[in-house]
């Protein structure tokens, strides 16, 4: 799979760390216990188009948005995660 890095441009998925979803909520810091257990470890595998932290580790270093077909591996579209997130991330 290649990944289109806005700043170094395509490369190999091998250059990427997997972060994980980016459409998670995290919890309130007063939240249950049990809403920490499902935001730590409680993971949908969703088939078909996604969103997904990933950061170029062996390139710019830059934490992206990658989002992607669960199903046929194609790449939607890649963003940097501050833009994408409204400044956060």
């Amino acid at each position: 799979m290649r990944i289109p890095c806005p700043y170094c441009g395509e490369r190999g998925n091998e250059e990427f760390l997997y972060l994980g979803s980016a459409v998670l909520e995290r919890p309130a810091p007063d939240a249950s216990a049990e809403a920490w257990v499902d935001y730590v470890h409680m993971r949908d595998n969703p088939r078909g188009p996604g969103a997904e932290f990933m950061q170029h580790v062996q390139g710019c270093r830059a934490w992206l948005i990658v989002r992607r077909d669960t199903l046929t591996h194609a790449i939607l579209s890649v963003a940097p995660a501050r833009a994408a997130r409204g400044g956060g991330a």
